[in-house]
């Protein structure tokens, strides 16, 4: 590694890689370019990577996404060195430790412990070093008596586990995670990504996977590729957002230019069945620093949005009982969340939801209209304008910063059109708060705390 990068401490550097393939149609047209010597061409060029650069800190947890075919499971292997680059380098600084296709390393006649023999000293591991750490490695991949059957009797989630628990225990200074972790159980999923968070507080990641979730909850920077080339990279939230949008015109066309005009109020009610219980601690924690004061933002019409442009979202905001805009809402408390649209062709069965995400991201909770109107469609005329009203009990959120990303779609939750989908549509800030632990916190109907009389 160039000491001008260990200076300024980066673990990757990928300068201008490009991966060119020859794809033959038939196995003799692959004999006769050898014989012509390239006086003719009997392949079809296909340009994998073209001119990806890019460089990775210590510390750093880098989420590549794109849709298949992008280029990420080759922009992968060359980091690793399993494939070579047809132009550009990789340079790396210190051990790297992969986990791409299920199974890469291992040798399915062998058994689980053999596999870890062979794959730890693969990965740079000296026979001591492995017979030190073999025990922990087996508690980690928890597969039971499997360790000692051959790997070809495991199931998928059985040789990521053993997989996974091998590279967590090579000390590696940079790891590589495709995909791995979509085939795991819950637990060990969890496990794994506890593993993750800790491992990136002092050295390098590059995880791949096509769940943004965990993109935006784990990564410090995203980068999206598309077509061999980096479309975009930065935060993981902003690059995410990106990557919805492709997802969408790779299925219905690319968005139409958004339509903006006034609104009028037109209700359309959602039916909603209201929660009678307050927490019980409400009056005591309103009346204390704890009460979580969450202020509203007026709707942003200039901010990110994308879809086929049908049907636009006018306006967002969250109301009292009596219509009333609110600015500032309480956590725990009743509100209505309403969502304006306008129709600029016929639409027949519009589906209206929600997301409300926090600063990375991440979806706490959602909603839409899909399941209330299955069994009776709601009918939009060209011109018209409908709002829905989602009436939900506020969670109380711990302090931050967090948004309502609105959208209006027509035909079902499995085949649909996105008329249009708004990234930020309003914005939150949760001042003080009495949330005790996680990201946000349910009202409690009742808490409890008494002995249990035992019977003699």
């Amino acid at each position: 590694m160039c000491s001008k990068y260990e200076a300024e401490d980066i673990s990757i550097v990928v300068k201008d890689v490009k991966k060119y393939f020859e794809i033959y149609e038939k196995p003799s047209h692959r004999l006769l370019q050898t014989l012509v010597r390239g006086k003719r061409q009997f392949f079809r060029p296909f340009m994998a990577l073209d001119g990806v650069s890019f460089s990775v800190k210590r510390g750093e947890c880098v989420g590549i996404i794109g849709r298949n075919g992008a280029g990420k499971s080759t922009l992968l292997q060359i980091i690793t060195g399993t494939l070579a680059p047809s132009h550009g380098s990789v340079e790396l600084s210190g051990r790297v430790a992969a986990l791409l296709e299920l199974g890469s390393g291992f040798n399915p006649d062998f058994t689980g412990r053999e596999n870890v023999y062979l794959n730890a000293s693969i990965l740079g591991l000296t026979q001591k070093e492995i017979n030190e750490r073999y025990q922990d490695i087996v508690n980690f991949a928890d597969i039971g008596d499997f360790i000692d059957q051959p790997t070809k009797s495991y199931s998928s989630g059985m040789v990521v586990r053993l997989a996974f628990a091998v590279i967590a225990h090579v000390d590696a200074d940079v790891l590589i995670v495709d995909e791995a972790l979509a085939v795991g159980d819950a637990f060990f999923t969890q496990k794994c990504m506890r593993f993750l968070r800790n491992f990136i507080k002092t050295k390098t990641l590059i995880f791949v996977s096509h769940d943004v979730a965990a993109v935006n909850s784990l990564c410090t920077r995203a980068i999206l590729l598309d077509h061999g080339r980096i479309r975009c990279e930065g935060h993981p939230k902003e690059v995410t957002e990106v990557y919805l949008e492709d997802t969408y015109a790779s299925l219905q066309g690319p968005s139409e230019k958004v339509h903006r005009t006034g609104f009028i109020k037109n209700s359309l009610v959602l039916r909603p069945s209201e929660e009678a219980f307050r927490d019980a601690r409400q009056d005591i924690i309103n009346g204390s620093t704890l009460r979580n004061d969450i202020q509203v933002f007026q709707f942003n019409e200039s901010g990110a949005a994308f879809g086929k442009g049908g049907v636009t979202i006018e306006n967002v905001l969250l109301i009292d009982e009596n219509d009333n805009p609110l600015s500032w809402i309480v956590g725990g408390e009743m509100v209505c969340l309403r969502v304006i649209c306008r129709a600029h062709q016929e639409v027949v069965s519009p589906i209206v939801g929600f997301h409300l995400k926090d600063r990375l991201g991440q979806s706490l909770f959602g909603d839409n209209t899909f399941i209330s109107y299955m069994d009776d469609p709601l009918h939009v005329a060209d011109g018209e304008v409908f709002c829905a009203d989602f009436n939900f009990r506020m969670p109380v959120l711990a302090a931050g910063t967090y948004s309502f990303a609105t959208a209006v779609a027509e035909g079902t939750q499995e085949d649909h059109v996105q008329h249009q989908w708004r990234h930020d549509a309003l914005i939150l800030t949760s001042v003080s708060t009495s949330a005790s632990a996680g990201i946000m916190g349910i009202p409690m109907r009742s808490v409890n705390l008494h002995v249990i009389k035992q019977s003699s």
